[in-house]
């Protein structure tokens, strides 16, 4: 076993605590990553929150981060030690079933191996997660990191951005089509840079007047607010398609109406039961979607596409000793828009 360390939840307490780690030895196909940024998503947050209790298995959070290959396994032939990569929130899948072999590794039939809190298909163990200085993975679910983008500020890339780049591929979104983007958080920030990238034209949707600045800055054309009756009366049937990425759960009826004839909502921020009034999908024909993270040739796309057009999260960027602070933080929404760990501090880390 290869030894480590990171920021594990024990049980006894939702707070991070500095801890040794074991990582596997190599498999023949394996990387081991020095992982040098990892970003905070909401799901660390939902993730910390439900650990607890005897029975509870071990919990490193951390599912979208970058780094340096540092060792490779004898079959491996598309990294060499040095190279800069990218792993997501998926290490592995089964490889056989449909989906895996239309590159959607994302809906595996027997469920992708996730980057922690998975079980390993090998041997059962828990996977535990980049918030650690190692990483070993498949290398198959290991990525180029182009070396057009920032390190740091690429590591959301590998949650929240292919999990908006999902959808807008798959709808097509380019020149000609009007999007908008509800909520403009971690996910909602880098669909509206995807979207104005793409070439469409690009609105954002917002409880607050007050992100009129950043919505422009992004590249949207303006900002309607969800909380004015006139505004999302003047919006409606005006979007083919509508990126929803608010986290809390909510109405879909008024964004559904703002869809346009034949036109999609995709509902991607809040991962739980909704209810829909059938009047609003059969008045214009519209659909409802959803999408979660995506396969591996969609990631690979999606980094490139992303380096072409100097597409990155706006991030802060923390040591990862201040790891309990940002979950903090991003539990009272306080980030504009995603938190990254430098893990670069655990080298000189004691364990206490």
């Amino acid at each position: 076993m290869r030894s480590t360390v990171g920021w594990q939840v024990d049980g006894s307490s939702s707070a991070l605590r500095r801890t040794p780690l074991k990582r596997r030895d190599l498999r023949p196909d394996d990387l081991a990553v020095r992982v040098d940024y990892c970003g905070v998503c909401h799901s660390d947050l939902h993730a910390v929150a439900a650990q607890g209790g005897a029975g509870s298995r071990p919990l490193v959070p951390g599912h979208e981060f970058t780094g340096v290959v540092t060792e490779t396994g004898p079959a491996v032939t598309r990294f060499t030690a040095g190279d800069s990569v990218a792993v997501g929130n998926i290490v592995d899948s089964c490889g056989v079933c449909a989906m895996c072999r239309a590159g959607q590794e994302n809906f595996c039939h027997s469920l992708p191996t996730l980057t922690y809190g998975g079980t390993d298909r090998h041997d059962g163990s828990t996977t535990l997660g980049g918030y650690s200085r190692e990483y070993v993975v498949r290398d198959r679910f290991a990525h180029t990191l182009p070396a057009a983008l920032d390190p740091a500020a690429a590591a959301p890339l590998l949650c929240a951005g292919i999990t908006v780049w999902e959808p807008l591929h798959a709808l097509g979104v380019g020149p000609g089509t009007r999007v908008a983007v509800a909520g403009l958080g971690g996910l909602g920030h880098l669909a509206v840079k995807i979207a104005v990238a793409l070439g469409a034209d690009t609105s954002v949707i917002s409880r607050s007047p007050d992100k009129i600045g950043d919505a422009r800055r992004l590249g949207a054309r303006g900002l309607i607010v969800s909380t004015d009756p006139e505004q999302m009366a003047a919006a409606r049937d005006r979007f083919d398609v509508v990126v929803d990425t608010i986290s809390a759960p909510h109405d879909l009826g008024p964004y559904l109406r703002l869809v346009a004839l034949d036109g999609t909502l995709s509902h991607l921020g809040h991962l739980g039961p909704v209810t829909v009034e059938t009047l609003d999908l059969l008045v214009g024909r519209r659909k409802l979607s959803s999408a979660g993270s995506g396969g591996r040739p969609a990631t690979a796309a999606m980094l490139d596409f992303c380096a072409q057009h100097g597409i990155t999260a706006d991030v802060e960027v923390l040591p990862s000793a201040r790891v309990n602070e940002a979950l903090g933080r991003l539990r009272r929404n306080d980030v504009r828009y995603r938190f990254v760990l430098d893990m670069s501090d655990l080298d000189l880390a004691t364990i206490e």
